[in-house]
């Protein structure tokens, strides 16, 4: 009986849609979305932001158009066209609810979990599901659906819920999901903006905010599928043991990451060396630190093992950096008159400082010539050291060679017995 009316009623549908009345629906849905496209770019103005979720980069591929088009086609179909049965909007209205879900989970995800694939295949499957609903809902087998999964029950421990249940709670928990991510993504971006010193705070109270968010949807979810949430007291319990014995790096990379960020003895842009590798932290989650060394390469190091091992802050109490060179020159150099030249003219190579000022030591009597050590101290490590150090050789080649000092280099001796 059901399928007979839903056949009927797509027949009735497919009538209405060849009677002169849909000419006029359809005038009123180009007026529809012309004035989202309008309001659309009144509000986002003369700025083009980058990667927005409202606008997008090119304004109808944003999440603003299609919800005005939608309010607007509601708002149209309730009072303007209340005297005409329904053809076009009966089309329209479910393929842009479709549009504003795909377009709210998509750029949400996108912007939370940059180049995840997990996540790209996440909004590949909403996007799927989003448009199979609209194609039941148009149909009209969507509520011969909903009402055939409101009958199959299914027992979970001593509650007793419908498929129906499920699937709502699934669609609750995807929802509170991408508004939770959002919100925390728009709160961590004003939150950050324009942070210096206390970054590491600023970001701590932003991975606070994330994970309240997320618990507080996972309850919403968790109610609208019509489980007792009583019920949690066993399930916490066993969670706590699950984090008492296999959890517990988990857990502790956890602990340790909010540590790092409460003592501020870690820092986003500070320049470290763990376990042998020297870079700059570029971000602190709340399980791992991410490390980029200044040839490229990143690494992503547990939050627990910046805690319970040595690391070298170079950035701590003082950003800057000494780097080293060494130079030879030939036994019978005047040093007490090149070490105070090259000390002065190190001073005007780029990216060394004047204070510290460089300093030239005597470090060691070579196989062939003077061992000079050159230090000099630099303020950016996040600057290619390789420069720097490249252009302080520079000056203490040109620096020897105007002042005619030899650099030695190996010479040998070979004598040919007398008659050979």
């Amino acid at each position: 009986m059901n399928r007979a009316v839903d056949l009927q009623d797509l027949q009735r549908l497919l009538s209405l849609l060849v009677r002169p009345t849909a000419l006029v629906e359809l005038a009123v849905l180009c007026a529809c979305l012309l004035a989202a496209w309008l309001l659309s770019g009144l509000l986002r103005g003369r700025r083009r932001p980058r990667d927005s979720i409202w606008f997008g980069a090119r304004l109808v591929d944003g999440l603003l158009f299609p919800l005005l088009a939608l309010v607007l086609a509601l708002a149209a179909q309730w009072a303007l066209l209340a005297d005409l049965p329904p053809a076009v909007f009966r089309l329209v209205v479910p393929v842009l609810l479709s549009l504003v879900v795909v377009r709210l989970v998509v750029h949400v995800l996108r912007r939370a979990f940059p180049g995840s694939p997990s996540m790209r295949t996440l909004g590949r499957s909403v996007s799927w599901l989003a448009w199979i609903a609209a194609v039941l809902w148009i149909t009209g087998a969507l509520p011969w659906l909903l009402d055939a999964l409101g009958e199959l029950r299914i027992r979970i421990g001593g509650t007793q819920v419908s498929a129906r249940n499920l699937v709502d709670g699934v669609l609750s928990a995807l929802l509170a999901l991408v508004l939770a991510l959002w919100v925390s993504s728009v709160f961590e971006a004003r939150l950050l903006h324009g942070a210096t010193d206390n970054l590491g705070i600023r970001k701590m109270a932003a991975n606070v905010v994330r994970s309240l968010l997320l618990f507080v949807g996972l309850l919403v979810a968790l109610s609208a599928a019509g489980i007792d949430l009583t019920t949690l007291g066993v399930l916490g319990g066993a969670v706590g043991v699950g984090i008492g014995f296999g959890l517990q790096r988990l857990a502790a990379n956890y602990v340790s990451g909010f540590v790092i960020l409460a003592e501020r003895s870690m820092r986003i842009g500070d320049t470290v060396k763990v376990d042998g590798f020297e870079g700059r932290i570029t971000d602190i989650t709340t399980r791992f630190t991410r490390i980029r060394a200044f040839n490229g390469r990143e690494s992503i190091v547990p939050n627990e093992m910046m805690v319970a091992q040595r690391v070298e802050n170079y950035s701590l109490a003082d950003p800057n950096v000494i780097l080293k060179t060494t130079v030879q020159v030939a036994y019978g150099s005047d040093l007490d008159a090149v070490m105070p030249r090259l000390a002065a003219a190190v001073t005007q190579a780029p990216g060394v400082l004047a204070q510290p000022a460089p300093a030239v030591l005597l470090s060691g009597f070579g196989a062939d010539g003077l061992d000079l050590t050159v230090e000099f101290w630099i303020s950016d490590p996040d600057d290619d050291t390789g420069v720097v150090t490249s252009a302080v050789n520079l000056t203490i080649l040109h620096t020897l060679d105007a002042m005619g000092v030899e650099i030695p280099f190996p010479q040998r001796v070979v004598r040919q017995p007398a008659g050979a």
